[in-house]
């Protein structure tokens, strides 16, 4: 079962610090019996400790002991080339701190991510990065998230107050379906992906602030929810285009996707963007690559990845970290999308 209420947040050395007057070096000192203390002080500390329910980061005593240490990432499939750039950003900013990345694929094992998190436990893990598949937490990874450090990437869970490295999936949306609408579109589809992932809800909220500011009613157009794959991506372009009102653009939530809107419209010989407009996100290199190119919003995964290590290692080194922000994104304006045809 998935605890998915919220989690009260792990008081940190500087809590301690504040609660008892002290400086966080006092507080250091007193845990690990590495510096002089008054007695008064260190009873300040303690009380401190007890009161607030703090215990020790162990993670970061191994971090800072062993010459190597290592982190987990749970991330859904290795087959999305954006999931496979976050890991890589994640393995390069490891990879410099000599530190060990233990990659966690749940779906490539065809173990549930519950499983896969309590595997994760079992290890030596210090910490833990992790890109959700579902929009929620396995009840073990939230265990693991209340002793050690765990840093979201791509996705927010609701409830759950943990650091998060995530893009500004609504303002991309919201520009790339406005483009699309300057253009003259008003028969309007989305490929949606998982109703329950925050960065589908997101992109889809984008939408429809475009749509609203182009007097488009948001409710009059229809939503396909997918999964980012690009099998679901051609199937639920059958669909939409099949329908009697055929839609002349097509809002596709990844790249995957819209790829897989191409490759049906190349099958039963529509042409894009003459017959039919599409439109992706995340620009993966190969978007570039396609005939035509793909028009798409810029995510930049590797930096994701990057962000997201480095916050962990802050958080087992420092017991907390600086505020993450949200990285911009870029609307990459290319050939898959023109005017519609008088008529259509």
């Amino acid at each position: 079962m998935t605890r998915s209420g919220p989690t009260r947040k792990r008081p940190t050395m500087k809590d301690v610090a504040q609660h008892a007057g002290v400086s966080v070096s006092t507080v250091s000192y007193v845990l690990n019996d590495s510096g002089p203390v008054a007695p008064e002080r260190r009873n300040r500390v303690l009380d401190a400790m007890r009161v607030l329910e703090y215990t020790p980061n162990e993670s970061a005593r191994n971090l800072k002991l062993r010459s190597t240490s290592t982190i987990g990432m749970v991330v859904p499939e290795l087959t999305n080339p954006f999931f496979a750039m976050v890991a890589e950003g994640v393995q390069k900013a490891a990879s410099e701190r000599d530190v060990l990345v233990v990659l966690v694929l749940p779906d490539a094992s065809g173990q549930p991510e519950e499983k896969q998190a309590k595997l994760l436990r079992s290890q030596r893990i210090d910490g833990v990065v992790y890109l959700s598949g579902t929009g929620s937490m396995p009840a073990s990874l939230y265990r693991l998230a209340r002793s050690g450090p765990v840093v979201l990437v791509d996705e927010q869970i609701p409830g759950m107050d943990l650091p998060a490295v995530v893009c500004d999936s609504r303002k991309g949306a919201r520009e790339v379906a406005a483009h699309a609408l300057e253009q003259g579109h008003r028969r309007v589809a989305v490929i949606g992906g998982p109703p329950s992932l925050w960065t589908s809800q997101q992109r889809l909220a984008g939408y429809r602030e475009a749509f609203a500011g182009a007097g488009l009613d948001p409710d009059s157009v229809p939503v396909f929810p997918g999964d980012y794959r690009q099998a679901t991506g051609e199937k639920l372009a059958a669909t939409a285009l099949e329908s009697d009102s055929r839609p002349t653009v097509l809002l596709c939530t990844n790249d995957l996707m819209a790829i897989g809107a191409m490759e049906y419209c190349r099958r039963v010989g529509l042409r894009v963007p003459e017959d039919v407009s599409i439109v992706g996100f995340d620009d993966l290199p190969v978007s570039a690559l396609l005939t035509p190119r793909l028009t798409t919003v810029r995510q930049p995964a590797h930096e994701m990845g990057s962000r997201a290590a480095s916050a962990l290692f802050d958080l087992l080194e420092n017991d907390e970290s600086e505020e993450l922000g949200v990285l911009p994104v870029t609307v990459q304006l290319r050939e898959s999308v023109c005017a519609p045809r008088e008529g259509r």
